[in-house]
Formats: C-alpha cells, sequence, structure tokens
C-alpha cells in the first residue's frame, strides 16, 4: 500500500491545471480554465478546471473529480497507478507501508522485473535505430510491412542483436542483477553460459494498461523450420500471458471514446489496424481469450468485435471460448474477411473508410452467426440438429440479461423451426444445471431483511427526495457558515388533539439550521455517498468552524468526491454558455440565503410526509402487524394535516 504520507505529499504537490493541461488545451477564462471536453466530441467547451478548488468538471458528459479521478477516467489507472504517475511527475519518492517485510520484499522484487523490463526495452529499440544490424535487418523488416517511422516508435517496437549475449552484458554493464534477467525470461543460463532469448529477433513489447513493460514478443527473420517464428517471455510475476492484451495501452482511449473494440490474433493486426486510423483494437496474442483478459475489455466497453480469416478455421475458432464473453454480460459481434485475407493484409490493401465500411457491414451478432453455421453443418441430420439446438441454448443460457436470452431464443426457434417452449425448457434446464454447480462450490449465506438492504442500496434514481439531499449538501458547502435569520416553524397539538403551528424569528449559522432540522427528524441521506459527503462537511464545521473542501477532495472515495466536484462547480455551468450576453442572469443566491434554506427544508419534510403516508397505506392495504382501521385513518389525517400545514408555510416562504 503507498503510504498516506505520500498520497497526500502527491496531492499537496500536483496541480489539476497542469496534468489535466497534458491531455487538454486549456484556456484561461477568469479564475478558471476551460477547454473541450477529453470524454465527448463536441465544438462547444464545457470542460471546467478549478486552479483554486483543485477540481475538473465536463459538463457534458457528467464526470469530475480531483486530480487522482482525471487520471482514473482519461487514462484508466486504478488509484495507485493514478497516484503513482503524479509521484513520479513531480519526483516524489513513493513511500509504501506493508504489514510485514514478506509484503515489502515481493513489491520490490516486481518493481525490479519491471525495472529490468524497462532497460531491455530500450536497449532493443536502440539497436534498431542506431546499429548497422538493427537498421538493415530489423529497421528493413518493419517497413516492408508497412509501418512508418511513427509508429514504430510510437509502440516501442526494437530489434535484438545477433550477438548470443549482447543483452546480458550490457544489463550487467548497467548494474542490473542477472537473477531478475533470468526470472523475466529475457536471458537462459544452459551449459554453454548465459544466452538473450530473443536474440536475432524484432521485438514487440507487451505493456499492461498503465504502460508497464511486463515482456516481450520476439518474431524471428529466418525460415528455419527447427525456429519456433514468434516466442513469448516466459510467465513470471511480471508477466502473465492470459492477463494481458496487446495493445491495450496504447488502445484504451479510443476504446472508450468508441465504446466498442476489436480483438486481433497478431501483434501485427494490431499495429497495422492502429496505423490506419482504427485505434480501438487489441490482440489476444494468439492464445484463447481468458476471464481476465475479457475482464480489461469489460472496464472500457460493454462491445467487442472479434475479427477473424475468413477461411473455415477460422470460423470454427470463433465459437471457442465465447461463451466467456457472453458469460462477463458483453455484447459479442464477430467478422470475417475474405478468403486468404487477414486484418494486416485487408487494412493494409484498402483505404480507411473502405475498411470501416467493411467491419460496419460485416460484423455479425455472434449468436446469430453461430445459429447459421451450426445449421449449415448439421443439414438435415436430426440428432447433428438436436445437439445444435443444444449447443446454442447452451451458449445462450450464459448470457446474464433476461431480456437479451429472451430475443435469441425467439430468433432461435425462428431459424431452427423448433418451438419457443421446447427452447425455454432446454434454457430452464441448463439454469438448473448451473444453479446445482454454484451451490455445490459455495454456501450462500442468509441475509435478515435482504429485500430492505437492496432497497437501501439501489434507491429511486429519480426519487424528488435525492434532488432535495444534494440541494441541501450544496447549501452547507457554499454558505453553511454564514449567519441568518429563519422563521422557525413549531408544530404541535392542542388540548382538542389538533395540529396548529407557531412561528418565531431565529438568527443562526445556516450549517447549525441545517443539521437540528435533520436530527430533530433523525433523517438519514439515502445515497450513502451523499450521507458520507454530508457526515464529513458537517464535522468539519463543528470542529473547525468552516469547511475545508481540500481534504475531502483528496480521498480515495471516487463517488463522494465526484459529488462534491458536482456541487462546487455548479455555480460555473452559466460562464461556459455566456448566458450574460442572452440577457440571462443568475441569481446571487447569498442575499436570500435564509429564504433558501427555509424552502429547501420545507420541501425535503414535505416530501418526507408524503412518503410516510404512502408507507401507512401500503401496510393498511397489506394488513401489516395489528392492523385496526380507525387507528389507520387517525394517522393517515395527522400526516395530512401535517403535509397541509407545511404546504402553507411553504408557500409563504416563496
Amino acid at each position: 500500500m503507498i503510504s498516506r504520507k505520500t498520497i497526500d505529499q502527491v496531492f499537496q504537490t500536483a496541480r489539476v491545471e497542469e496534468v489535466v493541461g497534458d491531455f487538454v488545451t486549456l484556456k484561461k477564462s477568469g479564475a478558471n480554465f476551460k477547454g473541450l471536453s477529453p470524454f465527448s466530441q463536441e465544438r462547444t467547451p464545457s470542460f471546467i478546471v478549478s486552479p483554486v478548488k483543485q477540481i475538473w468538471k465536463d459538463f457534458s458528459s457528467g464526470k469530475g473529480g480531483n486530480i487522482v479521478a482525471f487520471l482514473m477516467e482519461h487514462e484508466h489507472f486504478s488509484y495507485p497507478e493514478a497516484i503513482k504517475y503524479l509521484a513520479n511527475k513531480y519526483n516524489i519518492e513513493v513511500e509504501e507501508t506493508s504489514t510485514n517485510e514478506e509484503e515489502k520484499e515481493k513489491r520490490n522484487h516486481l518493481e525490479s522485473l519491471y525495472l529490468v523490463n524497462q532497460f531491455a526495452q530500450e536497449n532493443f529499440s536502440k539497436n534498431l535505430w542506431e546499429s548497422s544490424e538493427g537498421k538493415s535487418i530489423g529497421l528493413s523488416y518493419f517497413k516492408e510491412r508497412g509501418f512508418d517511422e511513427n509508429t514504430i516508435r510510437f509502440f516501442g517496437l526494437g530489434y535484438s542483436l545477433k550477438k548470443i549475449d549482447n543483452l546480458y552484458r550490457e544489463s550487467l554493464g548497467h548494474g542490473y542483477d542477472n537473477k531478475y534477467l533470468l526470472e523475466t525470461g529475457l536471458v537462459i543460463k544452459n551449459d554453454k553460459g548465459y544466452i538473450d532469448r530473443f536474440r536475432g529477433r524484432v521485438v514487440f513489447p507487451i505493456k499492461s494498461m498503465a504502460g508497464r513493460i511486463l515482456g516481450f514478443g520476439g518474431r524471428t527473420l529466418i525460415s528455419e523450420t527447427k525456429v519456433a517464428k514468434y516466442i513469448n517471455s516466459p510467465e513470471s510475476d511480471a508477466y502473465s500471458k492470459g492477463e494481458v492484451l496487446y495493445g491495450l495501452h496504447e488502445a484504451k482511449k479510443a476504446i472508450a471514446r468508441e465504446d466498442s473494440c476489436y480483438l486481433v490474433e497478431g501483434y501485427t493486426d494490431v499495429i497495422q489496424m492502429y496505423q490506419k486510423g482504427i485505434e480501438n483494437v487489441v490482440s489476444s496474442s494468439g492464445t484463447a481469450l481468458t476471464l481476465e483478459q475479457i475482464r480489461l475489455i469489460r472496464r472500457l466497453t460493454s462491445n467487442i468485435v472479434i475479427l477473424f480469416d475468413g477461411d473455415l478455421a477460422g470460423q470454427r475458432a470463433a465459437l471457442r471460448g465465447i461463451n466467456l464473453v457472453l458469460q462477463e454480460g458483453m455484447n459479442v459481434k464477430v467478422c470475417f474477411f475474405p478468403n486468404g485475407e487477414d486484418p494486416d493484409s485487408f487494412v493494409k490493401g484498402n483505404e480507411l473508410e473502405k475498411v470501416k465500411t467493411y467491419l460496419s457491414e460485416q460484423a455479425n451478432d455472434f449468436i446469430q452467426f453461430k445459429i447459421e453455421l451450426l445449421l449449415k453443418e448439421s443439414g438435415s441430420d436430426p440428432i447433428k440438429k438436436a445437439q445444435t439446438v443444444r449447443d446454442i441454448v447452451s451458449s445462450i443460457s450464459k448470457i446474464p440479461d433476461a431480456i437479451k436470452r429472451e430475443i435469441y431464443i425467439k430468433e432461435c426457434a425462428l431459424a431452427m423451426e423448433v418451438s419457443e417452449q421446447v427452447l425455454f425448457d432446454a434454457l430452464a434446464q441448463e439454469k438448473s444445471k448451473k444453479n446445482k454447480l454454484v451451490k455445490n462450490k459455495m454456501i450462500i449465506p442468509e441475509t435478515k431483511n435482504d429485500s430492505f438492504a437492496t432497497e437501501k442500496r439501489k434507491p429511486n434514481l429519480y426519487n424528488p427526495i435525492l434532488n432535495l439531499e444534494k440541494q441541501i449538501l450544496s447549501i452547507l458547502i457554499h454558505y453553511g457558515s454564514y449567519e441568518a435569520f429563519f422563521d422557525e416553524v413549531l408544530i404541535f397539538s392542542d388540548s382538542d388533539g389538533n395540529l396548529v403551528e407557531e412561528s418565531k424569528v431565529v438568527q443562526s449559522k445556516v450549517y447549525e439550521k441545517v443539521f437540528l432540522d435533520l436530527q430533530q427528524d433523525e433523517i438519514e441521506m439515502i445515497q450513502p455517498e451523499y450521507q458520507s459527503l454530508y457526515t464529513q462537511i458537517i464535522d468539519s464545521y463543528q470542529r473547525e468552524g468552516k469547511i475545508i473542501t481540500e481534504k475531502i477532495v483528496q480521498q480515495k472515495d471516487i463517488n463522494t468526491v465526484k459529488l462534491l466536484t458536482d456541487i462546487l462547480l455548479s455555480d460555473e455551468e452559466h460562464q461556459l454558455h455566456a448566458w450574460e450576453k442572452k440577457n440571462i442572469f443568475v441569481k446571487d443566491r447569498k442575499s436570500v440565503v435564509g429564504q433558501l434554506v427555509s424552502e429547501t427544508i420545507l420541501t425535503f419534510r414535505r416530501h418526507l410526509v408524503d412518503q410516510k403516508i404512502q408507507n401507512i397505506i401500503k401496510m393498511a392495504e397489506n394488513q401489516v402487524g395489528n392492523y385496526n382501521e380507525v387507528e389507520f385513518l387517525e394517522e393517515v389525517i395527522q400526516y395530512q394535516n401535517l403535509k397541509k400545514l407545511l404546504s402553507q408555510k411553504l408557500n409563504r416562504v416563496l
């Protein structure tokens, strides 16, 4: 874990306008900066960066947050990766805490493997561009494949010299320990001594999503049958072939922007497509898709198009491993190139628009493709056809979305001339098998009031109470320390049981008024991040007499930081659209803060009372508890009268 000291130092040193400015062209606009959204296509700037508050807000996509949130959104870093990126940018030493020495040693060991790989990549690149052997063999090969110099540099391609131990000796000369060279597989030890694994090969660096060098792929340029055409780095603590995708670091922004990912087989397929202008493409490096690889793509998009060669072997390959993709809830399409073509050759031989048109028109839904292919193979054989039906239903059963499953079942029934009921029965059997398997593997603990817990976790997003909760938070952030006059309303029952109200004017700080009113009604906010932010705000006022937004902005909870950003920069939106030039003027809320607080609290209470009435009616309809019709009517009338008084008071405030 990165120490709190390092995280605090990063937030104190890093400047949001400098970091965002590395990725977005910003222009000064008053106290802030503005620019075009990096998350959507737009012509009018809707992206604001606040140097004073050290936050940013994109009004076109609704995204926002602190400096770390920007890197997590734009670069798709994890939280630790974002902190390390900033530490590196500002030359801050990363101090890590560890529960034990073993954990610390493990992290240091992994870092050493990354450093050795980074040195090797720089060495291979230097060989390619500066050595006569690299230029004549490696660089010539890449250019023959149609790669220009910018593309070669962008992907960090390189060449390993034919000399048997060139990298080994270079690494030792720069102080690297040979045990890390051996573990990463850059060097092999045998009875002849130490030998470079990739000697005489062009080299493709394989990077993590964050851009760290995990391993390499090497291609030989000689045609000897005893020599493997491609070799990869062996499995190590730094590199696991089934957990990485070639080109993901370079493609991640385009995948998120296009909301789609093309999956190909080889390194050169990725590079050729990227150079042509199709940037949202990655490779599984010739292996069957794994769950870990699918989840890497799932972080960026739910839509995947798998590209195959057009021969029968390519079509059969399309059927393998796709169930895993369906199981993750992704939308899968397959696209086949003309016979004899692969992504590399097809893209190289055609203009960009033609390639885009082909990919768009020829990409077919995977389930539909599977139905057509298996039906063609089964022909009129009833036994083969029955197996085909089971095979397709098995794939459909992997899809988590019930609506999608039903649509596919209907299409399958039509195509195969089988009744929907038979297919639904087969689907139910598949689901039953799956449930039994799950039950055998794990024990599911009972949870009391689970339906209530679910309802609490996932509130109705259209509930007006949520908007009022956000309004209360906004008032506290902007005006919490203000002194204001409030028309205090006391509502009580008289001797005859009737509700009456009594008003008096009181002066207090805004945060005290809000806190006491909500505490009096024993109210907790519905959204967890709303309640979390409310608690931090009140605590800040009670301890410091003011809200220290810097501390809240620096916390790890991205949802709470985003909520705070939305509120802090909500008043900046009118600046983007120059409303004043259109004779639209935003009223200064400071002058009516007392009225604003009273109006919000009264409206909030009225909605809560209305919700209480609905709950009582629902309980009565279901006759929950010791139901008594007379008591029920009396309770409803009491709440209706309270709602009426609150409405009357609210109308006077307005």
